[in-house]
């Protein structure tokens, strides 16, 4: 017996398939698929989860002190002359950091290697590629969900089904974080 399903895909379609619903429901909160994939997507996320929960106090607070370019009132860098060039004008500025230990940064490396790259455009700029940013979703792992869980023992996820498909009467269950 094999560890894992098939899916009817090959190796690379069914990781990449995989990769994306992780990728959706991590960034969503819940996502709707068939029952086979989210009981294949369930174990991966479920992983991703008890992960960031292991490392998510492994990390130290630096300060760092950055030279930051000044900006006028437009957002554009203020220029001076000096010696017959323009020049740009830099302020330094402390900055706090969370600098990861190896254990976490490890732990950020192995959650990005299954995550997608998901970028978040904003309702205002909808169509526009102005204003997008991109989303650390090993951040958000470490941040937000895994305090939601500190105190819980696996079962980070539900599945829920809603009923057969109307196109091939496939089961369609609701995936999401408890």
């Amino acid at each position: 017996m094999a560890g894992y399903r098939k899916l009817g895909r090959t190796s690379d379609q069914r990781k990449a398939m995989l990769r994306s619903l992780a990728t959706a429901l991590i960034s969503n909160g819940k996502i709707v698929t068939t029952e086979t994939r989210a009981k294949e997507v369930k174990k991966i996320v479920e992983g991703l989860i008890a992960m960031a929960v292991r490392e998510k106090d492994n990390y130290e607070t630096v300060t760092v002190t950055a030279k930051v370019a000044r900006k006028d009132k437009d957002g554009k860098r203020v220029k001076e002359v000096v010696d017959g060039k323009k020049v740009t004008v830099y302020d330094e500025v402390q900055k706090e950091i969370k600098k990861d230990k190896p254990s976490r940064l490890h732990a950020r490396r192995q959650m990005l290697k299954v995550l997608y790259t998901v970028t978040s455009v904003p309702s205002e700029a909808a169509g526009k590629k102005k204003n997008t940013k991109k989303v650390d979703l090993a951040a958000k792992l470490f941040d937000e969900i895994a305090p939601k869980y500190a105190d819980r023992n696996g079962g980070y996820t539900r599945i829920v089904k809603i009923g057969q498909r109307k196109g091939d009467a496939a089961m369609e269950v609701v995936l999401e974080l408890i």
